[in-house]
This record gives C-alpha cells, sequence and structure tokens, in this order.
C-alpha cells in the first residue's frame, strides 16, 4: 500500500478506511453524486439524504470489510479522495472497483491516478486473478476520458442499477459503460 506522496505540490497520505471513517466517506461520495449523477438519478434523491444513505451501505461495508478494500487519500483539508474495490467480483472481469471518487477542489491532481493504482496493487496482492474492471455512467464523459488515459478499456454497455435497488432514485433507464483492465491489471 501507498504510505505517502507528494501530488500537485500537496502532500496525501494513503491508508485503509476504518469503520471510524464511514461518515467522510459518504460524504465525499454524496457530494460526488450531485455534482456528477444528476440526471441519471432523481433529483429528489440527490437532493434528500442521500449523505445519510451513504453513510448506512459505507458503515455496512466497512464494519465487514472482507474480500474488499476501501484506500483512503488524506490531505491537509481532510478527505481527498478514496477508492473501494471488490475482489474476485466477476469471474470474467475480475475485482470491481465499486467506488473512485476524488474531492472536487482536487480533481486533475493525480489523486484519482494514484488511488486507481493503489486498487489495481490491492488486486495484484489480493486478489485471485489480477483483472480489474469498473462501471460508469454514460453521461460521465470526464470519468471515460480519465479511464481511458489509465489504460482502461471500454468493454460493454449496461443499465444502472438504481441505488439501493430503488427504482424511483432513477430517472428513466440511464446507460452505463464497462471499463476493463485484463490480467496483469496495468495502470498508464
Amino acid at each position: 500500500m501507498i504510505n505517502s506522496m507528494v501530488t500537485d505540490s500537496t502532500q496525501l497520505s494513503f491508508r485503509s478506511a476504518v469503520l471510524e471513517d464511514a461518515g467522510r466517506i459518504a460524504e465525499l461520495h454524496a457530494d460526488s453524486w450531485r455534482r456528477h449523477y444528476r440526471g441519471a438519478y432523481a433529483d429528489s434523491f440527490l437532493d434528500g439524504d442521500v449523505i445519510t444513505d451513504r453513510q448506512q451501505l459505507w458503515s455496512t461495508r466497512l464494519a465487514a470489510p472482507e474480500g474488499s478494500a476501501t484506500i483512503l487519500a488524506e490531505d491537509d483539508e481532510g478527505l481527498a479522495g478514496f477508492v473501494h474495490v471488490m475482489f474476485d467480483h466477476d469471474d470474467r472481469w475480475g475485482s470491481l472497483v465499486d467506488n473512485l471518487h476524488v474531492r472536487f477542489a482536487r480533481k486533475r491532481s493525480g489523486v484519482g491516478r494514484t488511488l486507481i493504482t493503489a486498487a489495481a496493487s490491492a488486486v495484484t496482492e489480493q486478489a485471485e486473478r489480477p483483472a480489474l474492471h469498473l462501471w460508469v455512467l454514460e453521461q460521465n464523459t470526464a470519468a471515460q476520458g480519465f479511464y481511458a488515459a489509465v489504460g482502461g478499456v471500454q468493454v460493454e454497455r449496461g443499465l444502472v442499477p438504481p441505488p439501493g435497488g430503488v427504482e424511483g432514485r432513477l430517472n428513466g433507464s440511464p446507460a452505463c459503460l464497462r471499463f476493463a483492465w485484463p490480467e496483469p491489471v496495468t495502470i498508464r
């Protein structure tokens, strides 16, 4: 695991998340969704208590982290970003990067690249096979550009599953794209 590094002339430290981090992760996750998922997710969901929804998810995940890793990037201002990877999630595509979010003010500073690299390292160390994939909203072209720039290849198109399984949290039937890094995972 990466312990610390300098990106964009700011010192970052990296560590595995613990249960006490659930609130901070939930806040960043909700902020990222509100900024980038509008249109695909219902405004009533995004403008409602999405932080509580994400708090419940992260409290559950961090209370029982077996088969996954959540890696935090922190700077002097707090949580700069995080990545959550689920090992050996798919027989064909390997481990799933289920979340990768960077604080808005830290976008384009190297945090995301360092986090995806940390996820790939965790997969190489802990998964049965070193392949990695993720889903990204079709409307999120900036994220697609980032994943392509770090070596991901778009391999599939699907429909976005509703957050928490609640259909009313989506606007219609938004699409998502699967990006994959084959075995062995190589991040550019």
